[in-house]
């Protein structure tokens, strides 16, 4: 079966690895020159089901509990399972109380094991929740993977282009914020990208604060990112100063020695979102439309992934076309 993906974000690349893994003949393509520069290369990369429930549906927590297998078992050794340690400072105890009452899956800290977890933590912080399950990945490296994963499993991945090179069976667009339909609207969050030699992190941690709480990403060589806002549009121009001042602030009350940090990138990404927040497979005629992850990409991308491909492929074996 030949199926035709639009869109080299994480919904399109995730769903084509699922169905070449199930045999089909996919092309892949892309109308931007590189993966680089969409919403998913702006991503986190946290597989944090449980934290997500604090601000999310049940079905965020159905759907993504099993995406840190899902990604393990694509691309061996990109998952870093060491939890989630989420934090609050002393005057904001309340918000960690608000945060534990909404979600499950944790462990209460104090204030000598979150120095075990985290010993650049040390001294600061008093309580913190212990998220063991969850994990995280470098976003930019996994994309980079499954796209060259594809051309090794003989799949057609394209840049530049948005059109098929030849016929297909079915089309599946996974477009994201090229999809303009009505019911679709955009979310911006943005994100920086320091660098300091001066502290170390093992996992994501979240701060929690009234206004607006943070998540500080560690990655390679000396990199954290830290992100992110959401704001209701869709406007993909550059970073507000606000955002900036903010995100910073958020990360030097982590610690002080990101106050010394290089800010060595800033980022927008526009995330499609339905009116529920939940992603949604839709046959769109005789093709399939995988969008509005939200805020959950990397987390939901494999489950929607796995039930566009069983639509697909199952409704074909029955000679039916979705």
């Amino acid at each position: 079966m030949k199926v035709l993906v639009r869109g080299a974000g994480v919904a399109g690349l995730t769903l084509a690895h699922e169905l070449a893994t199930r045999g089909a003949e996919v092309t892949l393509v892309e109308k931007r020159l590189d993966i680089a520069g969409n919403a998913s290369w702006q991503a986190g990369g946290m597989l944090a089901p449980w934290c997500e429930r604090e601000s999310a549906e049940e079905t965020v927590l159905t759907l993504g509990r099993d995406a840190v297998d899902w990604w393990d078992a694509a691309l061996p050794g990109h998952v870093s399972r060491r939890g989630t340690l989420v934090l609050a400072s002393a005057r904001d105890a309340g918000e960690l109380d608000r945060f534990g009452r909404r979600t499950s899956g944790f462990r209460q800290l104090d204030a000598s094991q979150i120095a075990a977890l985290e010993p650049a933590l040390d001294g600061r912080f008093r309580r913190g929740l212990y998220f063991a399950e969850e994990a995280h990945l470098d976003p930019r490296k996994a994309l980079l993977s499954l796209r060259d994963k594809l051309r090794g499993m003989s799949a057609r991945v394209e840049f530049g282009r948005s059109s098929a090179p030849a016929s297909q069976d079915i089309e599946v667009d996974c477009t994201g914020s090229g999809d303009k339909r009505p019911e679709l609207r955009g979310v911006r969050g943005e994100m920086l990208i320091l660098r300091t030699h001066e502290i170390s992190l093992a996992r994501p941690v979240r701060l929690l604060h009234p206004r607006v709480s943070v998540y500080v990403v560690p990655r390679a060589d000396n990199l954290f990112m830290v992100g992110a806002t959401m704001i209701e549009c869709d406007a993909e121009g550059p970073i507000t100063a606000r955002s900036t001042m903010e995100l910073l602030g958020a990360a030097y009350a982590l610690h002080p020695a990101f106050g010394e940090a290089e800010l060595v990138e800033t980022g927008v990404g526009v995330r499609p979102a339905f009116t529920d927040n939940l992603p949604r497979v839709e046959r769109d005629g005789g093709n399939i439309r995988i969008n509005g992850l939200y805020r959950h990409g990397f987390l939901l991308a494999p489950a929607m992934a796995r039930r566009a491909a069983d639509l697909i492929l199952g409704s074909w074996s029955k000679g039916v076309c979705p």
